[in-house]
Parts: structure tokens; C-alpha cells; sequence
């Protein structure tokens, strides 16, 4: 057979298709960083600081390296120098990267050396004996709004602050007004898989093997860390256990090579539970004012949302959690305002739908609460605020399907029969409530390279260095592919995920399947346009490459959003305060849809955390030591099965005009608005509002619940 055959195609567009690499995952020939092997390996732990701020005085390194199977000892009066005044992708790295260049500590769980041992045993024996004494000094982690040291960021990926009209005089002429602060505790990723790395060099590349969610980024800052030609780095990543935004360039990486390059052996390093904890960001603790002011229709004049976080001393990170409103609601008056606060904590980072997440509980139970006063239903009076082009920018949406999705969700959902009044649904001593928020999450493309073979076997095979974290991404790819190629997806053979592979994004911002499905396709599309003209495969194959650079830059200016209406429903224990997540119904306007199967598993992985977020997740900092009280999986709760009701997602048709393939992106948008639309419901069921995350029994009951409204 060969690949210009008329043979027929075993799937319709549209439909769902099974993970290509489903099968060795579930019977575990899918090797994991930590599961492969390499002769000579060592192994390297890291010791992190037991103090929240001050100096390193002393590491008594030789008690420990007369124990068995010890090889090295690396800490700031050892290691190699490294390269730290560089441009990662993302912008400048965060200095915990630069491992052991001074005696600085920053925060608790900062790396003070790494011990080195033949065997994984050998190396946490000794990394637990290891002596640092430190010179303490004073610290503060106690996070608030009107701490006095708050300031506005000059750098963040997108304006911290924002005005259009007059705020004031907008709500001193509404007819209904909300003046609220909402709070959101840290937020751990907590990923399946925790971050491992094993590096080693084979003559002078340096050869690396890794968890992370972009092979590309990861090379580029290991070549100028450690001052490398870039071609002398190969990094790869075929299975990644979660990532959520934690899977960057993080000290496992740095500390693997460093070891590898002074023992000239492979050496890897796999963090701790509790060392993801410390090492590997988190999502900062918001307190977020929000101030909505109405005419007597429920028509927005004034919409002003203040978001306050934190950072480390040592790198900024801005939370924004207020710039979605900036695209949601139409209003006379906007304004959007983001303040930073930096203590000695870890430098927080991205987590899924970074700003979306916690900016919606906020804006979207202000737009409940509005609602409320204003007499209107949640749906009706999002209706009316509905804007026609984005509210402060002006420019035009690439589509907005945002109204589509309530009126289906509120079908599906049965939101026709609420009584909107709260507390009146009870069943024995459960109160019953059901509430709503819409989602919203930017639309982005990068520049990426795809390269597609014809075999003279009649195959495909498609060369893209994306990064699958989970998602289904290898599996999106096979579809986009076939697709387009117009051929059966089992003839398709997939490589990803490895830096020598030409560049590719990485996986963040919903903008990888987006991204690499791009050149994938035009890659693909030539191909099968140069197959049409017939004539034989040669035995070397046909290969056609794609760089949709000049592509994406050409892009016109629009304001190019995922949207979603999340739906809930809870029953509250008036006895316990016990908050019960019954069902919940998500639809989605985010594109084309490649895969069903996956897509619907990632709507549905958000809408899971969205109910993590709302009644379980916080981390909680102790202000004497400086470090977090239970870090692990014991100590810091998240959504098991038991807490996890039927959610069903879905999607209304949404195709974006200006993706060749209609993508847009859903990996984020699923998380947003899921704990607002649950808060929602807790008011409807208690008549009390939780304006604080999680809702825990407590709060429930301190709140009221049962008693009626505020």
C-alpha cells in the first residue's frame, strides 16, 4: 500500500478517538522520567532551608560524606558558577534557579545543597543528616490586602492596571450597589507525577531526560544557565504525570546537571512531595475587592475589581485576577487595578487559569450578589450587560458564544423551575441550592514548527515538539493530522516532545493544541496538495515542514476568548455545615473541537478542581516559622472520588474564523468560574453568602446557614 491509495477513512471529523499511547499507559509499558533506566546512575536529594529568611554560616558537609555510597556534597562554597543573567520564554527566570550561588535564603524550602549518592536511599539518608546552621533574621509571610508594603508591578505579562470612565461617579449614580471583598487561600498543583529529572552527558552534549511541559524551554535555559551552544542540549519529555503550569524549568532540572557535569555521570534528582511544595510554585492567596453599580434595569455603569497578591522577595509574579472582567461585562465605567505584595514565601507561579481562577469567584458571586438586589435572574441580568465588542479595548471578539452557553446550559440544567428565592429547598436537614457563573479564558497562538512524512509504506509521520501533559495532546495531533491528510488515524506515526525536534510552544496558556495543530495541518495540507500530483514515495519518504511564525504575526487585532456557563448543585447540612456537590453541568464555546474523547476529559478535570477549589483546597502558612503546615497530600485536601458528583460537559458550535482549524483552547477554561457557580448555589441553599475559600463547615455555619438571607 502506498500513501497515494485511495483507502478508506475509519474515522468521521468530529468524532472522538481513543488515546494513542491509552494502552501502555494503563498497562504500564509508558515510562515515566523516574521509571527509566541508565547505567551508572546516582541519585542526588535536596536539602532546602528550615528558615524563612537570613544567611547560610556553615554547611557541614563531612560527617555526611564519609557515610556510604555519598559522592558529592554541592552547596554555595562548591558549585559550579553559573550563567543567571539571561531571558527565559517566559521572561526573566526566577533566581531560585541559580542553585548554591550565595549564602542568601529567601524563604523557607529554599535549596541549600544537594547530597549525591549511589543509591535513591543512600542519597535521602544522608540529605536528612546534612548540618546547615543558618543566621536567622526577621520574616514576614502574613498575607493581607492592606498590608502597608502592597505595590503596583511596572512588569506583568499584561497592563496591572486599567481605566475606562469615571468609577465614582458611576456608583454614586447606581441604583444598586455591591462593595465586597473576597479572599482565596494558596493553591498547590499537586500533580500526580512529581518532578524528576536525570541528566548526563555523552561526551560534550549534555543529554537529559525530563518531566516538564516544553522540551525547547527547558534546553534553552539549561544551555544559558550552565553557558552551553543551545545545539549541545537535548532534553526530552515523552510522558508527563500533571503539570498545571508547575512543569517549567525548576531546580530539579538545574541541580540534575550541575551534579552530572562535576561527577561525569548520570545523576538523577526527583523532588519530594513536600519538596513541590516549596520548589515549584503554587497560586498566590488573593483579597479581592469587587464594586458593581447598576441602573434600576440591571445594566452595568460601574465595574471596578481590585486584586491584591503575593510574591517572594526575590522574583515578582502577579496574580491577575481581575483582568477578565475586562472582556466579561460591558460597563460605563471600568476599572481593573492588580496590587503585589512580596514576603518571604516561594515565588508563586502559573496554575491552571492563572488570574481566571480566582479573579471569577470574585467577579462572578459580585455578579450574583448584584443580581440579587437588583431582583433579576442571574442569566438574565448577565444578558443585559452582554457587550458587543470588548469593553475596554473596543476591538471585536473573534466570536463570543458566551449567551449560547447559558441558554443551552440553562436547558440542560432545568434553571427554568428555580425558585429564586434562597432557603426555601430542603430535604430533611439538607438545605438545597443551585447557582451559576460564566467562565471566560484567553485565546492565544505561538509560533510553531511541524514537520509531516509520507512513507513509502503507505504511513504518515508527523514530527511536532509538543508537549502532552496529560491533555491528550499526541492523541489531538494524530486527529489534526489525519484530518487533514484525509487518511484513517492509524496510519499516522507521532514524535513529540524532544528538543531536537524544531521548535514548538509549550504547553500553557490552552494555546498548545491550538498552536501545534497550526503546523501540523499546514504541514500536512501541502503534503497531501504534492501527493495529489501523484508519482511514487520514494524510500527515504516525502517531508514537508511548516512555520506558521509570519502566520501568527499576521493575525489581526481581536479580542479572541474560550467561554463557558457553569452550572451547580449542592445541599448543605444545616447540623454540620457539610457542603455537598450533587451535580454540575458545564457548556463550553471553545472552538472546534478535535477530540471529543479527551476534550470532554479536560472540561471535566476543571470543573473536578473548580470543586477542590471551592470546598477543600487551602494551604496554610505558619507566621513563626515561615513555612506551611502540612505539606503533602495529607495535610493539604483536594477533591477525591467521594467528593466528586456527576458532571456533565458539553459544548455549543464555536468555531474560531481565524484558526485554519477552527481551535481555540480548553485545558484552563473548564477550572474557571466552577467555585463561584458553587458559592452561588451555597447562597441559594443557606440564604448566606461565602465571600472566603474554601467553604468549609465552619464558615457555613458561623455564616448562618439555614437562617436566610444577609
Amino acid at each position: 500500500m502506498t500513501a497515494t491509495q485511495d483507502t478508506p477513512v475509519t474515522r468521521t471529523p468530529g468524532t472522538g478517538h481513543v488515546r494513542v499511547e491509552g494502552r501502555d499507559k494503563v498497562t504500564g509499558a509508558a515510562r515515566y522520567t523516574g521509571d527509566l533506566p541508565f547505567t551508572g546512575l546516582a541519585h542526588g536529594r535536596l536539602v532546602l532551608s528550615a528558615i524563612a529568611r537570613g544567611r547560610i554560616r556553615a554547611v557541614e558537609a563531612d560527617r555526611v560524606l564519609a557515610m556510604p555510597g555519598v559522592l558529592a556534597v554541592l552547596h554555595h562554597g562548591n558549585a559550579p558558577r553559573l550563567m543567571t543573567d539571561y531571558m527565559s520564554v517566559t521572561g526573566p527566570p526566577d533566581p531560585v534557579l541559580a542553585l548554591f550561588q550565595h549564602d542568601r535564603v529567601p524563604y523557607v524550602g529554599w535549596p541549600v545543597a544537594l547530597v549525591v549518592a549511589e543509591t535513591l536511599e543512600q542519597a535521602a539518608e544522608a540529605a536528612a543528616a546534612l548540618e546547615v546552621a543558618y543566621e536567622a533574621e526577621p520574616h514576614d509571610v502574613v498575607f493581607s490586602a492592606d498590608h502597608p508594603g502592597t505595590v503596583t508591578p511596572a512588569n506583568s505579562m499584561m497592563p496591572a492596571e486599567l481605566v475606562k470612565g469615571d468609577v465614582e461617579a458611576e456608583l454614586a449614580a447606581s441604583a444598586f450597589v455591591v462593595d465586597q471583598e473576597y479572599t482565596t487561600p494558596e493553591e498547590y498543583h499537586t500533580a500526580l507525577e512529581p518532578h524528576a529529572t536525570t541528566a548526563r552527558w555523552d561526551g560534550d552534549r549534555l543529554d537529559v531526560v525530563d518531566s516538564n511541559q516544553g522540551t525547547h524551554w527547558v534546553a534553552n535555559d539549561l544551555a544559558q544557565l550552565f553557558s552551553l551552544d543551545p545545539a549541545s542540549v537535548r532534553v526530552r519529555s515523552e510522558h508527563v504525570g500533571g503539570g498545571f503550569g508547575s512543569k517549567g524549568v525548576r531546580p530539579n532540572q538545574v541541580a540534575a546537571t550541575m551534579a552530572a557535569a562535576v561527577l561525569r555521570r548520570p545523576v538523577r534528582v526527583a523532588l519530594t512531595r513536600r519538596q513541590t511544595f516549596a520548589l515549584v510554585g503554587y497560586r498566590s492567596p488573593t483579597a479581592q475587592r469587587v464594586r458593581l453599580g447598576a441602573d434600576a434595569d440591571g445594566r452595568l455603569r460601574a465595574l471596578d475589581h481590585r486584586g491584591h497578591s503575593a510574591t517572594s522577595t526575590v522574583h515578582d509574579f502577579l496574580e491577575l485576577s481581575a483582568a477578565s472582567g475586562r472582556s466579561l461585562y460591558d460597563a460605563d465605567a471600568h476599572s481593573t487595578v492588580h496590587r503585589l505584595l512580596r514576603l518571604d514565601v516561594p515565588t508563586p507561579t502559573f496554575v491552571r487559569a492563572p488570574g481566571e481562577a480566582p479573579g471569577s469567584f470574585a467577579l462572578e458571586s459580585a455578579i450574583d450578589e448584584l443580581a440579587e438586589k437588583a431582583g433579576l435572574d442571574p442569566i438574565e441580568l448577565r444578558a443585559r450587560n452582554e457587550p458587543a465588542v470588548g469593553p475596554v479595548s473596543g476591538l471585536p471578539f473573534g466570536s463570543r458564544n458566551l449567551l449560547a452557553c447559558f441558554e443551552e446550559g440553562a436547558r440542560r440544567f432545568g434553571w427554568a423551575g428555580r425558585d429564586p428565592r434562597p432557603g426555601v429547598r430542603r430535604e430533611g436537614r439538607w438545605l438545597l441550592g443551585t447557582g451559576t457563573a460564566a467562565a471566560i479564558f484567553g485565546c492565544h497562538s505561538a509560533p510553531s514548527t511541524a514537520a509531516v512524512t509520507a512513507e513509502a509504506d503507505g504511513t504518515f509521520t508527523v514530527r511536532v515538539n509538543a508537549a502532552d501533559i496529560g491533555t491528550g495532546a499526541r492523541t489531538a495531533m494524530v486527529v489534526v493530522a489525519a484530518d487533514t491528510l484525509e487518511v484513517a488515524p492509524d496510519r499516522i506515526r507521532i514524535h513529540i516532545a524532544d528538543s531536537d525536534l524544531s521548535p514548538a510552544t509549550f504547553a500553557g496558556g490552552s494555546m498548545g493544541t491550538r498552536s501545534w495543530g497550526w503546523a501540523v495541518a499546514a504541514a500536512a495540507g501541502e503534503l497531501r496538495e504534492r501527493l495529489a500530483l501523484g508519482g511514487g514515495i520514494p524510500p527515504e519518504g516525502i517531508t514537508v515542514r511548516s512555520d506558521t511564525t509570519e502566520a501568527v504575526r499576521a493575525l489581526s487585532q481581536k479580542e479572541r476568548h474560550s467561554f463557558g456557563a457553569q452550572f451547580a448543585e449542592v445541599a448543605v447540612d444545616t447540623a454540620t455545615g457539610e457542603v455537598r456537590v450533587r451535580r454540575m453541568l458545564g457548556m463550553f464555546a471553545a472552538g472546534r473541537i478535535v477530540n471529543p474523547l479527551t476534550a470532554r476529559n479536560q472540561f471535566v478535570g476543571g470543573m473536578t478542581w473548580g470543586i477542590s477549589m471551592a470546598l477543600h483546597e487551602e494551604a496554610v502558612r505558619d507566621p513563626a516559622s515561615g513555612g506551611l503546615v502540612g505539606a503533602d497530600l495529607a495535610g493539604y485536601h483536594v477533591a477525591s472520588n467521594a467528593d466528586v458528583p456527576l458532571i456533565e460537559a458539553d459544548w455549543v458550535h464555536d468555531p474560531d474564523p481565524d484558526d485554519p482549524i477552527g481551535i481555540k483552547g480548553i485545558g484552563e477554561v473548564g477550572i474557571v468560574g466552577a467555585a463561584a457557580a458553587i458559592a452561588n448555589a451555597v447562597w441559594h441553599a443557606t440564604g448566606a453568602r461565602q465571600r472566603h475559600l474554601p467553604i468549609r463547615p465552619d464558615r457555613v455555619l458561623s455564616a448562618g446557614a439555614g437562617t436566610g438571607p444577609e
